[in-house]
């Protein structure tokens, strides 16, 4: 077998991985994130001024946000259930020497301070768990996207080829949940009063990129004979693609359908396709082909999953347009929020219980097909890692409590303590964004850039693949090469960030 056709082989007729084990991983981005918080409110006791070395900054939030990642998906992934129990008692011990230190100062009880916490009001402009949930998608899916070629990283991690639940498949389908969150129709208090043509005009004109960035990646694999998985999307049909045209086709049924009855949409949506995949040849055409031998003559069968997938990948669109509506109700309490946690749990319950009768009475879930277990189950884990996030937040608003004046970047904005602070002299220094600025973030340097950031990871992934005979990498040369690829990916963003540079002009 030639390179190519060995690349090809490492990275198809895989089969996935375990609920558990997926869920057991996505504690391990919020937890990373609880940790980076914690530290830096330590050092800001113990110095009396926040971390603004930019070096420092840099280096903390790759080594705790980024590194831990790697290794859990490579090296550490044997243990992986014993990572988050480890990370969450590093934390608790950090919290520990926080609370001891702080309590000498404040000199209250803990209850009073729960109380106090309860009473915070937070920024309601500024929901940070969107932010740091797009990141961390793109973040995890660029550490993917180069590790699944490598032998470190498990098969069963891989993209399942039929049916499965591949941490990576549940990555294709965040990245469309993170993007319906900050969708137009989501954000803009302006799309109400200005015509919905004028509003489809725009949406038409802002997904060229995405089309120009799919002809790009299809050109450029094809000029250099790059090795591909043909059953992900097709032939020539790209994750870019998927992107434009279900954003196109969302803002078409928004224009149509009142917005905050968009998971009705979605309902329907996927239920009706998996109707027609049950009880039509439309499931053995896009496993098999027209002819039941797999063939890709002509465009439809060519690309028959990239097309009919997007059904699917709709249907998940809709849903979590029906989330980011939800999310941007005005709550500007701790109490407001604990509230909405406590719904999205509730939430996610229902969701895993049909995702089990969807299992139990469709089929299993398949991201090749898009179907209804696959639907349900990427809004459901996507719905448990923004939960996280939520839950992380609160955390660090918490322990900021503590810590008179202290900020941790990406984090709520303490616009109001709560006066009873003043009885017990601790009284807190709210964290506006002008503490904010005082950090450098390396998830608002990625945010800034977010495309870019992917685009370049993609263009890096397909460089080693190039010079490094990848499949046969030995363990310690595989991290050299993946910390090194992805701190050139995270360095990159931040010295746009540091120059306050956004490479965007569309």
């Amino acid at each position: 077998m030639s390179q190519k056709e060995l690349k090809e082989a490492f990275i198809s007729n895989l089969n996935g991985t375990s609920l558990l084990e997926i869920s057991q991983g996505l504690s391990l981005a919020p937890l990373c994130l609880l940790c980076r918080g914690l530290l830096l409110i330590l050092y800001h006791l113990h110095y009396g001024k926040p971390l603004s070395s930019r070096k420092s900054s840099l280096l903390l939030d790759f080594l705790v946000l980024v590194s831990p990642l790697l290794f859990c998906c490579t090296v550490l992934s044997p243990v992986l259930f014993l990572m988050p129990a480890t990370i969450a008692a590093f934390c608790a011990a950090i919290f520990a020497v926080i609370y001891s230190q702080s309590k000498h100062e404040t000199r209250a009880p803990f209850r009073q301070i729960v109380r106090d916490f309860q009473k915070t009001s937070l920024d309601p402009e500024y929901i940070p768990a969107i932010t740091v949930f797009r990141v961390y998608v793109n973040v995890l899916t660029s550490i993917s996207i180069l590790a699944v070629d490598f032998p470190q990283y498990p098969r069963r991690y891989a993209k399942a080829e039929t049916y499965g639940t591949g941490v990576m498949d549940l990555g294709v389908g965040a990245f469309i949940f993170g993007n319906a969150l900050v969708c137009p129709e989501v954000r803009q208090k302006a799309y109400v009063t200005q015509p919905k043509l004028s509003n489809l005009a725009k949406q038409f004109f802002s997904i060229w990129p995405l089309i120009f960035l799919g002809a790009g990646r299809l050109l450029s694999v094809k000029s250099i004979d790059y090795h591909e998985h043909t059953s992900e999307y097709g032939v020539h049909w790209n994750f870019f693609f998927t992107l434009a045209f279900v954003r196109l086709a969302a803002s078409l049924l928004l224009a149509v359908f009142p917005k905050d009855k968009s998971w009705i949409v979605a309902l329907n949506l996927a239920v009706l396709y998996q109707l027609i995949l049950s009880t039509t040849s439309l499931k053995t055409f896009i496993l098999h082909g027209s002819d039941g031998r797999d063939t890709r003559v002509g465009f439809l069968n060519a690309n028959r999953e990239g097309l009919l997938s997007l059904f699917g990948y709709l249907a998940i669109y809709m849903a979590s347009v029906q989330v980011g509506l939800c999310l941007l109700k005005r709550r500007n309490s701790v109490q407001g929020w604990t509230e909405a946690v406590g719904f999205s749990l509730l939430t996610i319950l229902a969701l895993f219980v049909f995702l089990h009768v969807s299992q139990a009475y469709a089929e299993p879930v398949s991201r090749r097909l898009a179907n209804l277990s696959f639907c349900v189950w990427v809004v459901a884990h996507s719905l448990t890692l923004f939960t996280c996030f939520v839950a992380t937040d609160l955390a660090l608003v918490f322990t900021k409590l503590l810590v008179k004046g202290s900020s941790v970047p990406c984090c709520w904005d303490i616009v109001k303590p709560p006066n009873a602070r003043k009885k017990h002299g601790r009284e807190a220094v709210p964290t506006g964004r002008e503490g904010k600025q005082e950090h450098v973030c390396l998830i608002s340097a990625i945010n800034k850039n977010q495309l870019l950031f992917f685009l370049l990871a993609n263009v890096l992934t397909g460089t080693v693949n190039i010079l490094i005979d990848t499949i046969h990498s030995k363990t310690a040369f595989t991290l050299c090469v993946l910390h090194l690829y992805m701190f050139v990916n995270c360095l990159i963003m931040h010295l746009l960030d540091a120059k306050n540079t956004v490479l965007k002009f569309w």
